[in-house]
């Protein structure tokens, strides 16, 4: 089966390029969680975090904001010494004030989906590329993504960030031409 270059032998990689990347994701939890998921990749592979996912979910009380906003200098701590996740103070705080910030987007939007699909218009960005190099690894929209996420007081939010992050949750599908997950690859095969 052809997919897009990145994916390696790992049947956890190929089920979550199959399953899961380019998906379109509304459910406010689970941004939240890929949010912060993108942000631990921060100077590392994605490949390192999904092989850590569990770990994150569990760590991070499945990434329920509720929870997260009520984490003290102890559970940090706690966290530090926690070999199943990056033991990155930064990043690890960051998932705390990332979490007063998703809280406050809800109340203002009435949900951190509709806040985010708000940047593609509410559907997704529809990409053909043909070769990874084509990709980009930003765009004027994750630009803007991330200077509003920032303004609003998250952190490990950059415009890299940000495009993976709208890559991996369907706002932009990035699966290549020849990739059999890309809408036009399948529809060649049912000719």
């Amino acid at each position: 089966m052809n997919r897009c270059g990145w994916v390696n032998q790992d049947p956890l990689y190929i089920d979550y390029h199959d399953r899961e990347w380019g998906v379109p994701v509304y459910d406010d939890r689970l941004l939240f969680e890929y949010l912060n998921l993108e942000g631990a990749q921060a100077g590392l592979s994605w490949y390192t975090i999904l092989k850590k996912r569990e770990n994150y979910r569990a760590a991070f009380d499945q990434f329920v904001a509720e929870k997260i906003i009520n984490y003290d200098e102890q559970k940090i701590e706690e966290l530090m010494q926690n070999p199943g996740i990056v033991r990155n103070r930064l990043k690890i705080r960051a998932v705390i004030a990332n979490a007063h910030a998703y809280l406050r987007v809800c109340e203002e939007w009435g949900s951190f989906s509709r806040y985010l699909w708000s940047f593609v218009d509410g559907k997704p960005i529809q990409n053909n590329f043909a070769s990874m190099s084509e990709v980009p690894v930003t765009t004027d929209i994750s630009d803007k993504l991330s200077k509003d996420l920032k303004k609003r007081g998250f952190k490990f939010v950059g415009s890299t960030i940000c495009y993976a992050f709208m890559q991996a949750v369907g706002m932009t599908n990035d699966h290549l031409i020849g990739c059999m997950c890309h809408p036009e690859y399948t529809a060649n095969i049912d000719k």
